[in-house]
């Protein structure tokens, strides 16, 4: 019985319901630019990808990494350092930095996944701990300044991203083939196999799956897509920081996700709109916004237990008696 609702779902393709809400998301964002301010939009598009990413990783394998920031840092110091310093145009920046995050996961993720557990995430935590470290010593990071001014040159040689309008729509169209890519890895077999790990890692091995290099490929997938993340969201605020890459970076993401609904496709996006409207909106209260975001995150996670989309997901499978 647990393998028909998958066969039928890689049949059928996005249930229905799921394809009203993706389209009634998408011809918002269409429109949300001349309602909202383009550069606080393109942030939550960028911070969302960074959250689904995350969400691969941790909501259908069932590994916490507390070291994400790594990925998204360095992704975004190495694409702003070849498009300040090397001059190369933004695409071959972007493709840039989100090939560093490749090769990161790689290292990375073969420490990490020979451990289970919190000692995964430890392992997570110390390696980009060293990151950090590394980034505020190294001299083409430029420390506590960070690499500022970063110039948008025309993408293609033809599209003028330095009008916020346009470049909204190259970053909505970079969130929605990485968040097309997340939707089919994890409705595909390889994505059931990553399912079956987190529910029950010995049986998955009992039956012949060789679940490190599962784990191995999902870890590098989900570094990538968040150094995809990281590297465009360079070109919209024009800066790469230590902030970047420091491990609050990283709680950031796990709150986004919890917020959000773990184990959702649509909760990571909803988790990245409400922290970064916080941040935005509340920037004025200054340390306050720590405090106030803590409170908030406490309601969430005490209200809505599978997070915000999580818990409507759940109230329509009752509703409809699934």
């Amino acid at each position: 019985m647990s393998g028909e609702p998958a066969q039928a779902s890689n049949e059928t393709g996005m249930p229905r319901h799921q394809r009203l809400i993706l389209g009634a998301l998408v011809a918002a964002l269409i429109v949300l630019p001349y309602i909202l301010y383009p550069v606080f939009l393109m942030k939550v598009l960028c911070f969302a990808l960074f959250a689904c990413a995350f969400n691969l990783l941790i909501g259908y394998v069932g590994l916490l990494s507390f070291g994400h920031a790594l990925f998204f840092g360095w992704a975004a110091y190495v694409s702003a350092h070849s498009a300040k310093v090397w001059g190369w145009p933004p695409e071959f920046a972007i493709l840039g930095g989100a090939a560093t995050a490749f090769v990161l996961g790689i290292a990375v993720g073969a420490l990490a996944i020979r451990r289970q557990g919190i000692y995964f995430a430890m392992i997570t935590l110390a390696l980009a701990q060293m990151a950090f470290f590394f980034a505020l010593q190294a001299p083409f990071t430029g420390g506590e300044d960070g690499i500022q001014a970063v110039p948008r040159r025309p993408l293609f040689g033809f599209i003028d991203i330095s009008n916020d309008t346009t470049f909204y729509y190259v970053v909505l169209t970079v969130f929605l083939a990485g968040f097309a890519l997340i939707y089919r890895i994890v409705h595909s077999p390889f994505g059931q196999v990553l399912k079956a790990i987190r529910e029950n890692e010995p049986r998955t091995i009992s039956l012949g799956y060789r679940v490190n290099h599962y784990k191995l490929l999902a870890f590098v997938l989900s570094a990538s897509l968040a150094g995809l993340a990281g590297s465009t969201k360079v070109f919209v605020t024009q800066l790469a920081s230590l902030t970047d890459v420091q491990w609050q970076m990283s709680g950031e993401v796990v709150l986004m996700t919890l917020v959000g609904g773990l184990g959702t496709m649509f909760g990571p996006v909803v988790g990245a709109f409400f922290v970064i409207t916080m941040q935005t909106y509340l920037a004025t209260m200054g340390e306050w916004v720590l405090v106030i975001q803590g409170v908030i995150f406490v309601i969430v996670v005490l209200s809505f237990r599978r997070g915000i989309v999580g818990e409507i997901a759940a109230w329509w499978k009752s509703r409809n008696g699934a």
